[in-house]
């Protein structure tokens, strides 16, 4: 006879249950998050009431009673320009440094990073007397020294330094010639966004077919004549449709042309050097990263040191390098909100700054503010983490 024993597993409590209390834990969270933002909320509403202070988003279409020296787009009080449109001033002046930042950040960050790992002893410790001294220096005591120690202690005007080709230099700013668009230049700039296109659907060609067949194809040649041949070629065509105005000296300042104030300089240099410093503390660490086996191999086929640090180290350091690159871009478009120190015109100082105090709508503006940051550092990671998976390392 054959026993048949049936065996139950013991029932455990709901409450020992570690999903159950998971998902308890969360619900909980939830709710009191909920809470305090109920309360914060009702607690403001509260308040403004008590103040007489409207609340919503109809100040964004007052019109603004003050004026921005330096603007990408047409601003003026007695133009009409409302509270919304210096929102709009602000927020492109603090794209335009962020984007020029980063760019020339980049640049000098990573000749830094390689310059620290010369043979030349001269490069190597000047390089890394920048980084030492650069890094352990606060920020805002640097955007001091280049606007007041550096920029204004230009001459004036009158005395200004000329660079050459129309562009002078003083303590007002940079006087350049202005480009001046007549019938016809968009097919110019046209031309120039259609060669740009072109050289980088070009540029990829070329490498699949070299990674396919070994032939190179001349990416330099074809890139020059898309870039520029083909835009002086419509420039020419089309009658020279972009004329320049050239600055002059006009009593005690320069009238025409286009000025960049020094405020704008002081910012845009203290960030690009400041963050430079970081990124070259990167880049080196990403070139040691790689196997010193990887540049003797290139070594062996004959690659002098240009291009084995171009072609072989730095697309194998890109990997390490981008990840950590992504928090500096972010920091050196946070770090400029630090213009207001200087009175660069950027979104804190003439939104949160300016209309803030002229309107009392502090609840809006910060909470507009915070989410233009906010959407600034998404839409920048998001960037950078699709190039970071281009250049990840590809599982076979």
């Amino acid at each position: 006879m054959t026993d048949i024993t049936q065996s139950t597993s013991p029932r455990t409590s709901v409450i020992n249950d570690p999903r159950v209390r998971g998902v308890a834990y969360q619900v909980i969270l939830v709710v009191v998050l909920a809470f305090l933002v109920y309360e914060a909320t009702t607690n403001a509403i509260e308040n403004l009431r008590r103040a007489r202070i409207a609340s919503g988003f109809d100040f964004l279409s007052t019109t603004a009673g003050f004026d921005v020296n330096q603007t990408l787009i047409p601003f003026s009080s007695s133009g009409g320009s409302t509270y919304g449109d210096a929102f709009i001033v602000g927020l492109l002046n603090t794209l335009l440094v962020a984007a020029i930042g980063i760019v020339l950040a980049t640049i000098l960050g990573f000749i830094v990073g390689v310059a620290r790992l010369s043979s030349n002893w001269m490069v190597a410790k000047l390089a890394k007397v920048y980084v030492e001294a650069i890094r352990n220096v606060p920020l805002l005591l640097q955007l001091f020294i280049w606007y007041n120690a550096v920029l204004k202690a230009l001459p004036n005007p009158r005395q200004s330094y000329e660079v050459g080709g129309g562009v002078f230099l003083n303590n007002r700013g940079l006087f350049a010639p202005q480009p001046l668009l007549e019938p016809g230049a968009g097919l110019v700039i046209g031309a120039v966004v259609v060669g740009l296109i072109g050289s980088f659907v070009f540029r990829a060609w070329a490498r699949r077919r070299q990674e396919a067949t070994g032939q190179q194809a001349p990416i330099g040649t074809v890139a020059l004549a898309l870039i520029v041949g083909l835009p002086l070629l419509v420039f020419l065509l089309t009658g020279r449709p972009i004329a320049f105005s050239y600055p002059e000296l006009r009593g005690f300042n320069f009238a025409g042309g286009v000025q960049i104030f020094p405020e704008f300089v002081a910012l845009l240099v203290g960030l690009s050097t400041y963050t430079a410093a970081f990124i070259a503390e990167i880049v080196r660490a990403g070139i040691l990263a790689v196997s010193r086996g990887q540049t003797e191999a290139a070594h062996a086929l004959g690659l002098r040191e240009g291009p084995t640090l171009r072609l072989v180290i730095i697309p194998q350091a890109m990997r390490v390098i981008v990840p950590p690159l992504t928090s500096q871009y972010l920091n050196l478009t946070k770090n400029s909100s630090l213009a207001v120190a200087i009175g660069y015109p950027d979104l804190a100082q003439v939104f949160m700054g300016t209309v803030l105090n002229q309107t009392g709508q502090a609840v809006e503006v910060i909470a507009i503010t915070m989410a233009v940051y906010l959407a600034i550092s998404l839409i920048t990671s998001l960037v950078m983490n699709l190039y970071n998976r281009r250049a990840a390392i590809v599982e076979r």
